[in-house]
């Protein structure tokens, strides 16, 4: 099996933007991944930095080539981190990967656009695709797109496909290394928040991490700065508990008694006063 460009959402990975022709090439990524002490170049199709492979007893083992092939006219190199291996596609002089869908902007100031920008995809491992929304996987992956916007500082900003959200670099780094190292989740960037034509505030991009979305009810979500800070606690309890299977009762940032029923469907959470 090899990579391909339209993989599932579990392993679809995210997008790291460079500024129009700043693209790193192969070279380049060597250079990082000699620099980093928890990073090392696993795979290159094109050249030498393939590592070798022992079983128990000691015998090499034969990397399965075949399944390594490159995709169509993409550059790409295989990097490990954290005992995962995460395939870096669209390097230079090869085509960028396809240019993102983005709906959401946070610390950047204009929605990019492929003529301005050219993109590269961070994404799973083939053995890792059916394992690409584990949160160690994800934080695996989102930690070495942190190490690569400290290295390369023509990385302008990241996308996360799951909330379609452009994220800038230094927000993105702020927020994740917070997260890894053991901080809130960041709300505002791997998930974020839509008004609907009936004047609900509701999430996008948390179905990603517990098959639901949030939906905060009018009355509740007329004052939308207010509704936005609660959807964000709201977000981070859910990703803790993994979602919820009946209704609950909590209590709001203003004491106020608030009551998280299911939809029919059991895809949203509707928050609303008691």
């Amino acid at each position: 099996m090899g990579i391909t460009e339209s993989s599932d959402s579990g392993a679809s990975g995210l997008y790291l933007l460079f500024a129009k022709g700043k693209r790193p090439d192969r070279a380049a990524i060597r250079g990082f991944a000699s620099s980093q002490r928890a990073i090392s170049l696993t795979h290159d199709p094109e050249g030498e930095g393939q590592i070798q492979l022992v079983a128990n007893e000691g015998r090499a083992l034969e990397q399965d080539k075949g399944s390594r092939s490159p995709i169509g006219d993409h550059t790409w190199l295989e990097l490990l981190r954290d005992g995962l291996t995460f395939d870096l596609i669209g390097l230079a002089p090869g085509q960028p990967a396809g240019f993102p869908e983005i709906e959401h902007r946070f610390d950047f100031a204009t929605v990019p656009g492929a003529a301005s920008y050219d993109a590269l995809r961070l994404m799973p491992g083939h053995h890792l695709r059916g394992g690409g929304k584990s949160v160690p996987v994800v934080k695996a992956l989102i930690g070495l797109a942190c190490d690569l916007a400290c290295h390369f500082t023509d990385l302008e900003a990241v996308v996360w496909p799951p909330s379609r959200s452009v994220i800038g670099r230094r927000f993105f780094e702020s927020v994740s290394t917070a997260w890894i190292g053991g901080g809130a989740f960041p709300a505002l960037g791997l998930t974020a928040f839509r008004e609907t034509v009936d004047g609900a505030l509701q999430s996008v991009g948390l179905e990603f991490w517990i098959d639901q979305e949030i939906r905060i009810e009018p009355p509740l979500s007329s004052d939308k700065v207010a509704a936005t800070r609660l959807g964000v606690r709201l977000v981070n309890q859910l990703i803790l508990l993994g979602g919820i299977d009946g209704s609950e009762r909590i209590v709001g940032p203003d004491g106020a008694r608030l009551l998280l029923t299911l939809s029919r469907n059991n895809k949203f959470i509707r928050v609303s006063r008691e």
